[in-house]
């Protein structure tokens, strides 16, 4: 067998492009995108992505240029996901929370040749670009327009001032017979992503075509996604390419229903006007649609994937209740999506409903198609001991890991090992059955007494507290201690009573070793959170820390 090797015909380089393609033939007269009033075809997305892809190479954006868009979940963002990397260009997608100062800090540090700019953004785009030095090159900028949503005071002429065009004079101006062009290798850059916005040092993850492939096709086999689901986008594109569905609806020919903001009661409106069978989205939205007042329960299941944070057992006991079919995974923005999932076990379903929701809050195991997952020690390098208790980091490996970091060959060095392992900095345990569960980031153990305490395992309890609606745990410095856990809390609307500060702390005394409970809390109107609904940690741990230490004498 040796004189057999790869040829041409079977080293196609792999590549997640060819799915629009595919969609195009096969669904072609099914309903690709809806938004508002408009809906297209699977054959009209294809056309559309050609034609700006075809504008985007005449015009010189090719292969190797960065290529920007800063848009919510709307068509154009959609559409961008293929036309982009169809062109040759790298897709950086750019959260639309960010300030100015920060992603004038991403463009320049992406380099960017040109940026699609979404109507809403237009002036934090600009701002952001005034802030670029008098000698960096400035970034092409395309405006994507939005009748329903053009400011009141601007004119649509007015609006397109500093931009070289809109998007969708770039689309009419394009060859709807654009060959596309293919990436020349699967290890071909397609993506980058950037995992935080600090002037410091920004981490731009690059992702291959490969790698995209890969996550993709995996995301629909774990998940078990049917042909032509209808798909309602919770979850923000430009949060890790909502975890690589834009692709993955193109595979089965999902329907994709768009929105360029949402709350609980308009997603409980787009499950019923349109049959909405699947979703994506943070803990946090989970936590909205239960304690939303029209949280009725629904006529037909409609299955939800969380990620992103890991979630209180009592928010998915309850969500399930309404009739949302919770399946919950673990991935990272290095890992273009998620790569561990709760794979559930009929057995379990004999189980009573809340020890259903405890197994459901672990993380659970690697998905078919990637390599191995681990709980190693972070001294020695070896795996934890299976029990459930010992703390060590999470590491991953496997084909849909990220190339490494733009321009930072140290920070790709510290996390991709020459051990062969990708190093998470996420702290968690793997229980005796080989499921995952995390129960911290590193710099989110709260380490009092000496003793590790895990903000996650804290949460969950106050979330089964009734009068909860959200909470966050952070370390609180402590004159005896070092640090003391420090709950920030918002309560649910229309209480008869609200607990106070000691409510709270009798409760949790009642539920925790002493040594674990919360010595202070705060309550807030709301916890501050990122566009893609995790809480900001790292702003309550300034608050904490405002504070002073407090003088807790005993446990």
């Amino acid at each position: 067998m040796d004189d057999l090797k790869p040829r041409a015909a079977n080293s196609s380089p792999l590549t997640p492009l060819t799915f629009l393609e595919r969609a195009a033939t096969v669904y072609g007269d099914c309903p690709s995108i809806i938004y508002n009033n408009t809906t297209y075809t699977w054959s009209h997305t294809h056309r559309r992505c050609l034609q700006l892809a075809s504008s985007l190479s005449s015009n010189g954006f090719t292969r190797g240029n960065v290529v920007s868009v800063i848009a919510p979940n709307i068509p154009a963002m959609y559409e961008l996901q293929f036309a982009v990397p169809m062109s040759g260009a790298v897709l950086n997608n750019i959260n639309t929370r960010l300030d100015a100062r920060t992603i004038s800090v991403l463009l320049r540090h992406s380099e960017s040749k040109l940026v699609f700019v979404d109507c809403l953004s237009r002036d934090l785009v600009l701002e952001a670009i005034s802030l670029f030095p008098h000698n960096c090159p400035r970034p092409t900028l395309v405006l994507i327009t939005d009748d329903d949503e053009a400011p009141e005071s601007s004119s649509p002429s007015s609006l397109t001032v500093d931009f070289c065009c809109t998007y969708e004079s770039m689309v009419e101006k394009g060859d709807p017979e654009f060959k596309w062009v293919q990436p020349l290798s699967e290890w071909d850059p397609m993506i980058l992503n950037y995992t935080s916005g600090t002037t410091s040092s920004p981490k731009g993850v690059i992702h291959c075509h490969r790698g995209i492939f890969i996550i993709t096709i995996e995301s629909l086999i774990d998940w078990a996604v049917p042909k032509q689901p209808v798909y309602l986008w919770t979850l923000p594109i430009f949060h890790a390419n909502g975890w690589s569905y834009p692709w993955g609806m193109a595979a089965v020919g999902g329907t994709n229903i768009c929105l360029r903001k949402f709350d609980a009661a308009t997603i409980y409106g787009m499950i019923k006007r349109h049959g909405v069978t699947h979703m994506c989205g943070a803990p946090v939205v989970l936590n909205m649609l239960t304690n939303s007042p029209n949280n009725e329960p629904l006529k037909n299941p409609v299955e939800i994937l969380t990620a992103g944070a890991p979630p209180p057992a009592a928010v998915l006991f309850r969500t399930e209740a309404l009739g949302f079919v919770v399946s919950h995974g673990y991935g990272l923005t290095e890992t273009a999506g998620l790569v561990v999932s709760c794979a559930w076990k009929r057995k379990w379903n004999q189980l009573p409903a809340n020890e259903r929701a405890r197994l459901k809050a672990r993380q659970g195991v690697k998905i078919a198609g990637f390599t191995e997952i681990d709980v190693v020690d972070s001294k020695t390098g070896a795996s934890v001991k299976r029990d459930g208790l010992s703390l060590g980091e999470i590491v991953l490996r496997g084909g849909c890991l990220m190339l490494g970091y733009l321009k930072d060959p140290v920070g790709t060095s510290k996390c991709l090992k020459d051990d062969g392992w990708f190093y998470t900095g996420d702290v968690g345990v793997m229980h005796p059955d080989g499921y995952l569960e995390i129960k911290d980031r590193s710099k989110d153990v709260i380490i009092s007494g000496g003793e590790n305490i895990s903000s996650v395992e804290v949460e969950a309890v106050l979330y089964t507290n009734p009068a909860v609606n959200e909470a966050a745990v952070v370390a609180r410095p402590d004159e005896f201690w070092g640090e003391t856990p420090c709950a920030f809390v918002s309560l649910k609307e229309g209480l008869s009573q609200k607990p106070s500060e000691k409510d709270i702390i009798d409760f949790c005394r009642e539920k925790m070793p002493h040594y674990m409970v919360p010595k202070t809390v705060v309550f807030k109107d709301e916890l501050p959170k990122t566009s893609t609904g995790k809480i900001q940690k790292f702003v309550l741990r300034e608050i904490a820390k405002s504070m002073g230490s407090s003088r807790v004498s005993r446990m």
